[in-house]
């Protein structure tokens, strides 16, 4: 089959897991299917917040993968701070300390005013430099970059307008309007520069892609350009074990990280509430957290008297979440209390559908979220701070678990599945280079 090319810039990229991987090795696992061969561009020594090594076991045997050294400040950053030099660096400002060192809140200062858009950004000039001479001696069809780290739109456009190769650009999260951007302390002129460069990459791009509706729509409203939805999913292939039977006990489970910003403290109000009112429900519970949680999360469990039914679980590989998906009575997922807490539609809430387990979603109603649970009838959304609503749904989940009850019934998922959203990333490319064809 004579199929085009595409070069993915990319920064997270096996070993290393966490969702900002799994978006794009989800891609170059099915593009083949859409007539498209990827070849991948990543640094060979980053910074890898986790180490997952079930991601790389999805991806062909014979991709290209192209890696190339990159001046890590991390390094700098984590002798600074006090840390050790095996230490994780995470990008939420997941802490756990009750209030930031002195030396951190320096640090995030000169990340937000000295690194513009991000630390990778030294990766730039290095990487342009390399892929000009190596896309000249082997030509590809399109360029696909993927951010945040943002730095690798910047590698893309200087690319697009050196080489005129059709360029997507692909936001996971967004750039000035991601929730701890603020944590950055940018100066006016620093804002000013993100700001220039958001809008050159949105603008430049041939397509823009998205993860949600409310992303796409700040963009189009603000750079007036079409921009693409195309969400996280899931992978039919992770879910054909049907052998994986849910816990006996009544299991809430979240899997991932929680953010302060996420802390659901009506939520646990309501389950401590709950326990004093009900002995059966006290030895039913079990609050199961999965991945990297912050400290200020643990000290609202310990307030509210919820430390005996907690089960911390540390990061696990993606080929075992699937398992603690399918186990839990219920999957608890949070947006961020922020305003942009709308945009929130992480890669494992499209995962919990394909789960078949009962959802508890802590965010706006009428957010991306709320809009997916309600189309897709997967389970029951309560905003921050509503333990009416919160309590009222944490009965109903329990009194259905007692009865052996508790289902999901979810519908229309199918439009999820990482095949067919890859389907429409293809589909996205063909029209961008039949409209813009390269021109080395």
């Amino acid at each position: 089959m004579n199929r085009k090319r595409v070069l993915i810039i990319t920064y997270y990229w096996p070993p290393s897991g966490g969702s900002g991987v799994q978006r794009w090795v989800k891609f170059a696992k099915f593009l083949r299917e859409f007539g498209w061969a990827p070849i991948v561009y990543t640094p060979e020594n980053h910074e890898i917040p986790a180490v997952d090594l079930s991601l790389g076991k999805e991806l062909p045997d014979d991709l290209t993968v192209i890696k190339k050294h990159i001046f890590e400040p991390y390094s700098f950053y984590k002798k600074f701070t006090g840390q050790n030099k095996d230490s994780k660096i995470g990008a939420a400002f997941i802490s756990d300390q009750e209030t930031p060192k002195f030396a951190e809140k320096i640090s995030r200062w000169i990340r937000g005013n000295l690194f513009i858009p991000d630390p990778r950004v030294l990766w730039v000039k290095p990487s342009v430099r390399f892929l000009s001479d190596y896309l000249k001696e082997n030509p590809v069809d399109a360029i696909a970059t993927t951010g945040p780290p943002h730095s690798m739109h910047l590698i893309g456009f200087h690319l697009r307008q050196k080489l005129g190769i059709p360029w997507l650009a692909d936001f996971r999260d967004p750039w000035t309007e991601i929730e701890f951007y603020h944590e950055f302390m940018p100066s006016r002129w620093a804002d000013k520069k993100h700001h220039r460069l958001e809008r050159t990459v949105v603008k430049q791009a041939d397509e823009v892609t998205t993860i949600g509706k409310s992303m796409a729509e700040s963009y189009e409203t603000m750079y007036d350009r079409n921009v693409h939805i195309v969400t996280n999913g899931y992978d039919e292939e992770d879910f054909d074990d049907t052998l994986v039977k849910p816990d006996d006990q009544f299991t809430i489970s979240y899997i991932g990280t929680m953010a302060r910003s996420q802390n659901p403290l009506a939520l646990w109000k309501v389950l401590s509430d709950m326990v004093k009112e009900k002995a059966a429900f006290r030895d039913a519970l079990k609050i199961q957290l999965i991945g990297k949680t912050d400290l200020a999360v643990i000290e609202s469990l310990k307030k509210n008297n919820l430390i005996p039914y907690l089960e911390e679980v540390g990061y696990i590989p993606h080929d075992q979440v699937t398992k603690y998906q399918r186990r839990a009575q219920v999957l608890l997922i949070i947006s961020k209390n922020v305003s942009i807490s709308g945009y929130f539609l992480p890669a494992k809430f499209f995962e919990y559908m394909a789960a078949k387990r009962p959802i508890l979603c802590i965010g706006p109603p009428d957010g991306d979220m709320g809009d997916v649970i309600r189309e897709c009838n997967a389970g029951a959304i309560a905003d921050f701070g509503d333990y009416e609503s919160t309590k009222k749904i944490m009965t109903d989940f329990y009194q259905k678990y007692q009865k052996g009850q508790l289902n999901a019934m979810s519908k229309g998922i199918e439009q999820y599945s990482r095949k067919n959203l890859t389907k429409k990333i293809a589909e996205i490319m063909d029209l961008m280079t039949a409209k813009s064809p390269q021109i080395i």
